[in-house]
């Protein structure tokens, strides 16, 4: 990849974590008295970690197909993503929110094994980065549900 496809990935993965940080604020600047915004924050915020997640997941279809690997983890660990990400969306807001923070764990922990069998072990720190903000956010998120 060249160094300016390179530095706009770096961007867009940083102004990508502006939703799981903003969410996280408005959950504990939001008056919980005040139900139907403080609702649609909650909701707001999972619904984007779980895009996420599922986003995560599907990137390993991508690299799959992309390096004609053999092994059908890839292909799998996509499906599974997005099923795990589904049920954060699902569950009440102070669970979904721990439950997806663990997930984009969980994305990190996975991708750290495969992406240098798929030859892209030079994005792990960017998704160190990432997932250490979307995490966190999505912790503190779920404490102030």
């Amino acid at each position: 990849m060249n160094a300016d496809l390179r530095q706009l990935a770096h961007r867009l993965g940083y102004a990508g974590l502006a939703p799981f940080v903003l969410g996280c604020l408005l959950i504990w600047l939001v008056d919980p008295r005040e139900e139907d915004p403080y609702r649609f924050v909650r909701f707001a915020t999972a619904a984007y970690a779980a895009l996420v997640a599922s986003f995560l997941g599907g990137i390993h279809w991508g690299l799959a197909f992309a390096r004609g690997a053999a092994d059908r983890w890839p292909l799998t660990w996509g499906v599974i993503a997005s099923l795990l990400a589904w049920l954060g969306v699902l569950m009440p807001p102070h669970a979904g929110l721990a439950w997806l923070g663990g997930l984009l764990i969980a994305c990190y922990l996975v991708d750290r094994r495969a992406y240098p069998r798929l030859g892209v072990a030079d994005w792990l720190t960017l998704r160190f980065r990432l997932t250490l903000v979307a995490a966190l956010s999505c912790f503190l998120a779920a404490a102030g549900s």
